[in-house]
């Protein structure tokens, strides 16, 4: 086996031909390098003379949206390919399938999805995905029930949670999300238009209290493997499939992150929706449909948690009347406040979204930015009371007409 060293698109050729089952032997193949985050290489391969491409990923040994200043361990690589062959084999069919890896070269070879949409890209596009939430909610409730002490024997689980162990990608959870955008941080990336809003944010002890609280919970509370960062721009949608991408922040964790995170993501495209919308009828329609989706999220993910739970569960003492119901009205509770800080570190912490980022108008763009962080500082002040998904979404109307009539 070659000592690491990352893959030249020569080299990354030569491995797709290795690959069997994939390509001929008179296969012409064409390489491109098109990763555009911040952690890895993405290679897509392709045939010349058919329709057969593969996606090989290599993560680097350090964080590329800084340089080698900041360095990475390359284990991420095969925390993320277990997560993506666990992910697959209970839900199939909205994980793509893994074909080949080495743990050493901190490859991983899998299903190309370019017949996809990005999800971020597809909702600023004004993108209409009527199954998502339905397919988001069984793959959460799937990944999160079958992962944790209720769905699994409890000394396996331990097991398997040691194999989990992130140590690197956590420390970029806990600082980028649950510290940074809280201080004075280098880190931190914000225009001088919402300096106030930072500086409001450095000085809330009140909201730095409800942030160490489920800062806590992310350190301490392993219920279930986490994907870990699960936003728009890893989730590849049509109209009628979801396919959910990038765990390489996997690590056991509280559920209601994951639920959290994409909740958060879809109240970062609403709250862009006017830099995206012109007209007021179909800027109306986008805004109700995202609402709806958040609420939609929780409802089919409770849904599908529930049935799993009466049907596989493993805990014996899980069984006791109201104990399950207390159980997932905490996982909300810890979504509606992890959600809220996800927001905020988008707006003033180090990696933004697109969704208001590329919003051209800036004076919409920043009340975007504004709107986003009332609503995230709303949820993490509120989270301990919200109590079902259609208080979630009345808290951020409010928030939203608050912030409107100040602005």
């Amino acid at each position: 086996m070659p000592a690491y060293h990352p893959l030249s698109v020569e080299e990354a050729i030569e491995l797709a031909k290795s690959i069997s089952g994939h390509f001929s032997a008179d296969s012409d193949l064409s390489c491109r390098e098109i990763g555009d985050g911040n952690l890895n290489l993405v290679f897509h391969v392709t045939d010349k003379h058919s329709d057969k491409s593969i996606i090989i990923k290599q993560a680097v040994p350090y964080a590329k949206v800084v340089g080698e200043s900041w360095p990475l361990s390359l284990d991420r690589a095969r925390i993320e390919r277990q997560a993506l062959q666990i992910q697959h084999k209970l839900c199939p069919d909205l994980v793509p399938e893994v074909y080949a890896y080495s743990d050493e070269m901190a490859y991983t070879v899998m299903e190309d999805l370019s017949r996809f949409t990005i999800m971020r890209k597809g909702l600023i596009e004004g993108g209409v995905y009527p199954n998502f939430a339905q397919h988001i909610g069984r793959f959460m409730a799937n990944t999160l029930f079958y992962t944790s002490d209720l769905g699994m024997n409890q000394q396996e689980k331990k097991v398997l949670a040691g194999q989990f162990v992130n140590p690197d990608l956590c420390k970029i959870t806990e600082d980028l999300i649950f510290e940074d955008p809280y201080r004075d941080s280098p880190n931190n990336n914000y225009s001088d238009a919402i300096a106030d809003e930072a500086k409001a944010l450095r000085n809330d002890t009140q909201l730095h209290f409800e942030v160490a609280l489920l800062r806590d919970k992310f350190l301490t509370r392993g219920q279930a493997l986490l994907h870990g960062d699960l936003h728009t721009g890893s989730i590849f949608v049509t109209p009628d499939s979801t396919m959910v991408i990038d765990p390489e922040f996997a690590y056991y964790g509280p559920m209601g992150f994951d639920i959290g995170a994409v909740i958060a993501n879809l109240l970062l495209n609403y709250a862009s929706q006017p830099g995206w919308s012109e007209d007021e009828t179909i800027l109306s329609g986008r805004q109700q449909r995202l609402l709806n989706m958040c609420t939609d999220v929780w409802k089919h993910f409770e849904n599908n948690f529930r049935q799993l739970w009466d049907k596989d569960l493993q805990d014996e003492m899980s069984r006791t009347p109201g104990y399950q119901d207390h159980y997932i009205a905490e996982v909300l509770r810890d979504a509606a406040g992890f959600a809220g800080c996800k927001m905020i570190r988008r707006i003033v912490g180090l990696s933004h979204v697109a969704d208001i980022e590329g919003i051209k108008n800036d004076e919409i763009r920043e009340a975007s930015q504004r709107k986003s962080l009332a609503i995230g500082k709303a949820l993490v002040r509120h989270h301990r009371s919200i109590s079902s998904a259609e208080q979630l979404i009345q808290l951020v109307q409010q928030t939203v007409h608050e912030t409107e009539v100040s602005l």
